[in-house]
C-alpha cells in the first residue's frame, strides 16, 4: 500500500500544522500572562496592605515620641536631683544654725550680770 500526497497537499498539512502550534502556543501563553496578572495584582494587594501597616506604624512611633518630648518637658517640673535637694537642704540648716547660734547668744546675755540691759 501506497501514499501519495501531492505537493500542495504537504505545504497545506506542515501550515495547518504550524498553525495548531501557533494557537496552543497563543492559548498557553494566554493562560500564562493570566496567571502572571492574577499573581502581580495580589503582590500589589499585599503591597497596598503592607503601606497601609507602615503608614499606620509610623503613626503610632509618632505618638510615642511625642508623648517622649512631653515626658522630657515635664520631667525637670517634677523630678529635683539628689545635688539639688542636698545644697537646698544645707542652706536651710545653716540658716538654722545660725539662728540657733543668735537664740544661744541671747540666752548666754541674759544670764550674765547686767546683760538684759
Amino acid at each position: 500500500m501506497t501514499v501519495q500526497v501531492d505537493f500542495w497537499q504537504l505545504v497545506l498539512l506542515l501550515i495547518s500544522f504550524f498553525g495548531a502550534c501557533a494557537w496552543a502556543f497563543k492559548l498557553l501563553l494566554g493562560q500564562t500572562q493570566r496567571h502572571l496578572d492574577d499573581r502581580f495584582s495580589n503582590v500589589s494587594l499585599r503591597l497596598d496592605s503592607i503601606e497601609v501597616a507602615n503608614k499606620e506604624e509610623a503613626a503610632q512611633w509618632a505618638r510615642v515620641e511625642r508623648e517622649l518630648m512631653e515626658l522630657k518637658a515635664e520631667l525637670p517640673l517634677n523630678y529635683v536631683r539628689r545635688e539639688d535637694y542636698i545644697r537646698g537642704q544645707s542652706i536651710i540648716e545653716a540658716k538654722l544654725d545660725g539662728l540657733a547660734v543668735k537664740i544661744e547668744n541671747n540666752q548666754l546675755r541674759s544670764l550674765l550680770p547686767g546683760g538684759g540691759k
